[in-house]
């Protein structure tokens, strides 16, 4: 099956049509995603659809992932009409905000998401909205090496959980200055193009070394491809598996992976790969044997142990020059 752009918005569109006919507190649904502006990584795609329900609050509100065929498969988020009450005050949230600017309405017979829409839009692009989006990232970074500091952060899967955390909310900080939040599969591939918006392209080389990306080659990720499909596949078979590990996105990212290794995009793969391997050990037992080949990845890459005070050395000096870039930032737009 040939996986186009047209297909994808065809599935959508008809995903769309069918739960709003079966439900009718279904207020309004949209698409959003990488299916909407990017090439398809690894010949895979996931469907991103929201559906906004009318009078319902988020407690009850779910997301699901629906299995088309092994390349794609529609990941669906349920919220409820009280998630948008702040309307045009969103703008200012990072993922949020550019959710709804780049939206692709589906279904919205009352014009609700369309007023949330154009509320958003308004002074979108403003340097103290971009600021907005992008600051609290870099601060919650700044928490969280904290916390290093202070050696209060665990130790282990909750250890490296927290320090990848503190990896993606500096890089999304940087990214938010001249775009949307990047998003897992694309996270190091497309941070270079951001770094390089802002006239520093050294910010890449610094992201990748605090990952570790210095210790590694293509055998390296090669030969842990193995261990990190049994951990996910471990974590799959869990009753609360998160969404985001759900058995159906196995080849999504497994396909991805492979990708990028015949591309020789080293340093690409490597954020996926230890992103959802890591949060894939995080739900298993300290004692499943999953966690063998994941420790010894993260004593190679100096993530674990004695050298994982280096990292925080290094992760405080980064922050350090992102915080004057971003101090460089304000002062030219008056912000």
């Amino acid at each position: 099956m040939r996986i186009t752009p047209k297909l994808l918005n065809k599935i959508a569109e008809d995903t769309v049509a069918e739960r709003t006919a079966a439900d009718e507190s279904i207020l309004a649904a949209y698409l959003h995603g990488s299916i909407l502006s990017e090439p398809l990584l690894g010949g895979t795609a996931d469907v991103d659809l929201f559906f906004i329900y009318a009078g319902e609050d988020d407690s009850s509100m779910q997301r699901e992932v629906v299995r088309l065929t092994d390349e794609v498969h529609v990941d669906i988020s349920h919220h409820g009409q009280a998630v948008y009450a702040e309307g045009r005050n969103l703008r200012g949230d990072p993922w949020w905000g550019h959710a709804i600017h780049r939206a692709k309405i589906l279904y919205d017979p009352q014009h609700f998401l369309q007023i949330i829409q154009a509320g958003v839009r308004g002074l979108f692009e403003s340097p103290e909205f971009v600021s907005q989006r992008a600051e609290p990232q870099l601060e919650a970074a700044r928490a969280t090496w904290f916390k290093f500091y202070n050696q209060s952060a665990g130790e282990g899967p909750q250890l490296v959980t927290a320090y990848l955390s503190a990896l993606e909310n500096v890089g999304n900080a940087v990214a938010c200055l001249s775009g949307p939040p990047l998003t897992e599969r694309r996270f190091l591939l497309e941070f270079p193009e951001r770094a390089e918006a802002l006239g520093s392209p050294g910010l890449m080389p610094g992201l990748v070394g605090l990952l570790g990306g210095g210790e590694v080659d293509q055998r390296s990720l090669m030969n842990w491809l193995p261990d990190w499909e049994d951990a996910y596949n471990a974590v799959s078979t869990l009753d609360d598996v998160p969404p985001s590990l759900h058995p159906h996105r196995k080849h999504y990212y497994a396909m991805a992976f492979q990708a990028l290794l015949e591309n020789d995009e080293i340093h690409a793969l490597l954020w996926p790969l230890m992103h959802t391997w890591t949060r894939s050990v995080a739900h298993l037992p300290a004692d499943s044997s999953s966690l063998e080949g994941w420790t010894a990845a993260c004593d190679q890459l100096n993530l674990l142990g004695a050298h994982f005070e280096n990292k925080v050395a290094a992760l405080d000096a980064y922050l350090d020059l992102v915080e004057e870039l971003f101090e460089d930032w304000k002062a030219q737009r008056g912000v």
